[in-house]
């Protein structure tokens, strides 16, 4: 089912689309064979412009005189970096001033100027062109995102904090603590690094710093910081050091004030790469630098972020974005085709050497693999152009040689050529030197009534952020311990050695004790001492026939004694879960055995390797207040109900219930 009606784009933009992929030549992996690209637009009456801009060429250099005198400086000319400017003045055009309704700076189709947000410049490869309009744009003071991917490394604000640490690492360094000086986080004018630098009496910048901090403001404040900064550098893992000097010291406020929002990515990205190298290495300042130099890491912005930025980035990276206005300038050349390696079916590598030299089956490969590159190539053309809501434009740029048959702009100039409405429209530099002719326009006037936009707020003010958002936070409360069987408060009796007088035996014989009644109850009675047999007679355990008979019989009688009956019948837990909050104390543990009855409820804790006291009296304390910390959680959590209490010493066995009176010595 053919896709054809479109929700995005105006009338004018879906013609230029069509016009384009009519032409054979250019639908090649875009539109099958034998079926024909067409669009209905949707937005019926809404306001569109498509303009196809001449291409900047190279400007005819003047000749110079023989044997004349190089006494003129003269710019190199680049036609990149001169569409650059055409951009950028155009859309400075559009964001200056105030326009009126009508005008070119007017979004007709939503009834306002047009804002920064609004534009997006799509290139097929980040490279210098991007570079220099992000530049241009900047000049103009134009609020622009950057390119939506680039090194981490090449960005100020993380050259500002590497320039940092470098010179924390070596401050005779001069040409690096003067980048420092001048940088955001002192702030030394031209004027006042000349006056420190020039004539020097000192063999290093830092130690003339360090001499003349006395005779200004400026010296004194650079020499405090700094010499503040070298004290801790040695002694702080990269990413304490960095987070606190931007946080604390204000270093990221000094950034942003002076590297504006953009800079806040670079910055939360440097740190983060600082807790992963922390994670795989020893933390190291030095270790830090050139492993975050080395790894080069690459810093992807989020392209659907709403800030009011004019956004360049690549075409691949736009598929699903979408702007009002669109400038599509990189469209000039063709995918390359390098190929080392080539793919025969059944994927294997064949190395074709050099290409005057390739075989028949080698030529066949890089034929058909060159296909699909130019197929993918058109098909980006087609994303690039419907990236348009209202506006697209489309220019470019060539160097010295002819740009190749195919391109881009040759399949769109070729489509407007035989488009219906398309009119001629003259640019500012359409025909002047340096640029290869007029431009073409296809249009379609707004019809339909605009929605008027929400007006905008009377002021804009910025309210001041309170105080405690500039303040270090308080240092969090210590948690109450937990008082769990596994931890307790007090010191806990001692453990049979396994050296002493039966010492291993018993330390074996507990093990197993604990475990026939962790799992024995689960057993119907009767099953029990079958159970317990097999499990004993095993091999691991090394236990003869007779110590067999006994560990069985001792557990069995546990089991099955009145008093201990009901905690290891019916209805019994084994290993639960106990967790309370009381007033300020956590109690935190797991029970070995729980009852919970009607009107009572039974706990018991094994005590595995440790001899039973002769008496109450000899309880140790550890455990008492662990069972008066369970008893007091459970009858939060059972009030009205009787909590009983007991241990079950292992090495032996022997049952001990809790009197209260004991247990209540020990409260929580």
């Amino acid at each position: 089912m053919p896709l054809e009606r479109s929700f995005r784009s105006t009338a004018a933009v879906l013609g230029a689309v069509d016009a384009v992929f009519a032409q054979p030549e250019a639908q090649a992996g875009v539109v099958r064979p034998g079926q024909q690209l067409h669009h209905e637009a949707a937005r019926i009456g809404q306001g569109g412009r498509v303009e196809l801009w001449p291409v900047a060429v190279p400007r005819e250099a003047p000749e110079d005189a023989p044997w004349s005198v190089p006494t003129e400086r003269r710019g190199g000319d680049d036609p990149a970096r001169r569409l650059a400017g055409a951009i950028a003045d155009k859309i400075s055009g559009w964001l200056t001033g105030a326009p009126a309704p009508g005008s070119d700076g007017w979004l007709e189709s939503e009834g306002r100027p047009i804002r920064a947000g609004d534009i997006m410049v799509l290139v097929r490869q980040r490279g210098g062109f991007a570079a220099a309009l992000v530049r241009a744009l900047k000049i103009r003071r134009i609020e622009v995102a950057g390119v939506d991917r680039t090194n981490l490394t090449e960005q100020l604000a993380v050259m500002d904090l590497m320039a940092l640490g470098d010179f924390l690492l070596l401050p005779s360094d001069d040409l690096t603590l003067a980048a420092l000086l001048k940088g955001p986080f002192i702030g030394f004018s031209e004027e006042r690094l000349f006056d420190l630098a020039h004539k020097r009496e000192h063999p290093s910048l830092w130690q003339t710093l360090t001499a003349r901090r006395g005779e200004n403001e400026d010296f004194a404040r650079a020499n405090e910081v700094l010499s503040a900064l070298l004290a801790i550098a040695d002694y702080k893992p990269p990413f304490e050091f960095y987070s606190e000097f931007l946080g604390a010291a204000g270093g990221r406020k000094l950034l942003l004030q002076r590297l504006g929002a953009e800079a806040a990515d670079p910055i939360d990205e440097f740190l983060s790469a600082a807790l992963t190298y922390e994670r795989q290495h020893p933390p190291s300042l030095q270790g830090f630098l050139h492993w975050l130099r080395a790894a080069e890491t690459e810093l992807k912005r989020d392209p659907e972020q709403s800030r009011n930025e004019v956004r360049v980035m690549t075409v691949h990276g736009a598929k699903g974005l979408q702007a009002p206005i669109i400038f599509m300038p990189d469209t000039m050349s063709l995918p390359g085709d390098r190929r080392a390696i080539l793919w025969a079916e059944g994927d294997v590598p064949l190395w074709p050497g050099r290409r005057a030299r390739e075989e028949r089956v080698s030529q066949g490969l890089r034929e058909a693999a060159r296909g699909r590159d130019l197929d993918e190539y058109r098909r980006l053309l087609y994303v690039a152009m419907t990236r348009a809501e209202d506006r697209l434009y489309i220019t470019g740029w060539q160097g010295a040689k002819e740009p190749p048959d195919g391109c881009w702009y040759q399949l769109i100039q070729n489509g407007f050529a035989g488009l219906d409405g398309a009119e001629e429209i003259e640019l500012g530099f359409a025909g002047a030197e340096g640029w290869s002719g007029g431009g073409l326009a296809l249009s379609c006037g707004q019809t339909a009534p605009v929605v008027p936009p929400a007006p905008p707020p009377e002021k804009d003010e910025t309210e001041a952020l309170p105080a405690h958002f500039l303040e270090p936070a308080p240092p969090e409360p210590k948690p109450p311990r937990p008082l769990a069987p596994s931890r307790p408060a007090g010191a806990e009796p001692t453990v049979r050695g396994p050296l002493a007088d039966d010492g291993a035996s018993a330390f074996l014989r507990g093990r197993l004790i604990h475990r026939l009644l962790e799992v024995l109850p689960e057993l119907d009675a009767g099953a029990r001492a079958e159970a317990a047999a097999r499990f004993l007679a095993r091999p691991a355990h090394g236990l003869t026939a007779e110590a067999q008979q006994e560990v069985a019989a001792e557990v069995l009688a546990v089991l099955d004694a009145p008093a201990a009956a009901a905690l290891f019948g019916p209805g019994s837990r084994a290993e639960v879960p106990l967790a309370a909050v009381l007033g300020e104390s956590v109690i935190s543990g797991q029970v070995d055995r729980l009852l919970i009855a009607e009107d009572h409820v039974l706990v018991v804790d094994y005590k595995s390797g440790r001899p039973p006291p002769a008496e109450d009296s000899a309880i140790p304390e550890a455990y008492l207040a662990q069972m008066a910390g369970y008893r007091a959680a459970l009858r939060a959590i059972f009030p009205g109900r009787e909590i009983r209490t007991a241990l079950l010493f292992t090495d032996g066995p022997k049952l001990v219930w809790l009197p209260d009176i004991l247990l209540d010595m020990h409260a929580p």
